[in-house]
């Protein structure tokens, strides 16, 4: 017996390359997935709080964007730790003006 697996819609969602490098986005918004998984999943805040923190969005488009994420889990994370190793390889050729001035500043992404 197979089972087929139903791709979920995402009409919230929307990919542009002049918007974000293409990355997705909430539609009509520059506000990434990324943007509300990190919210989210690291920082703790609910959809709910999520709205008051961008409150040109919708619940819906919330819920919208945090399917897609699960949906896409492996693919958004590996690029944004990519983004984050690219960063601190960036650090080492430039240090930062500011942490010369008041010393080392903490690594949130660790």
């Amino acid at each position: 017996m197979s089972t087929s697996v139903k791709q979920t819609k995402h009409p919230y969602i929307a990919f542009d390359r002049k918007i974000r490098g293409g990355d997705p986005v909430i539609a009509g918004t520059g506000i990434r997935v990324l943007d509300i998984a990190i919210r989210y999943e690291i920082m703790g805040m609910l959809p709910e709080d999520i709205i008051v923190a961008f409150p040109h969005i919708t619940l819906s488009q919330v819920h919208d964007a945090l399917s897609f994420y699960y949906e896409n889990k492996h693919e958004i994370d590996k690029k944004w730790k990519d983004a984050i190793k690219s960063t601190e390889a960036l650090r080492k050729l430039y240090p930062s003006v500011l942490e010369k001035k008041i010393g080392k500043i903490k690594n949130i992404h660790r």
